[in-house]
């Protein structure tokens, strides 16, 4: 998970609030415990402030978690910490919601807001 593969823009209206929600369908990522993939859905919602994150680049950086063994409640809070980091939004919200394995499904949220 290298958060230098993301890639940002700049945000072209600064002055207004708009949410962009990008959402990832496919994201895959591999059990610790049992070396099992993991399936699941990403959905990233964020206010920009004076940068964008280029959607080339966030699909990559998602491909980096295909073999990493993670835990559900660390790749959420992965994907925030680095998409804050590189972009400095602000407003932004993670939920991953993460295929049934035994008969368990799981949803995971996380939020983040800039303080003004």
């Amino acid at each position: 998970m290298k958060k230098e593969i993301l890639e940002i823009f700049s945000n072209t209206y600064p002055d207004r609030d708009y949410t962009i929600e990008i959402v990832n369908p496919e994201f895959t990522s591999v059990c610790p415990k049992t070396g099992l993939p993991d399936f699941g859905t990403i959905t990233v919602r964020y206010v920009p402030d004076k940068s964008c994150v280029e959607l080339k680049s966030l699909k990559y950086y998602y491909l980096e978690f295909r073999n990493a063994g993670i835990f559900y409640e660390n790749v959420t809070n992965r994907i925030l910490d680095d998409l804050v980091s590189v972009m400095q939004p602000r407003t932004l919200s993670v939920t991953t919601e993460w295929k049934a394995r035994g008969g368990i499904t799981e949803t995971v949220s996380v939020s983040y807001s800039a303080a003004r």
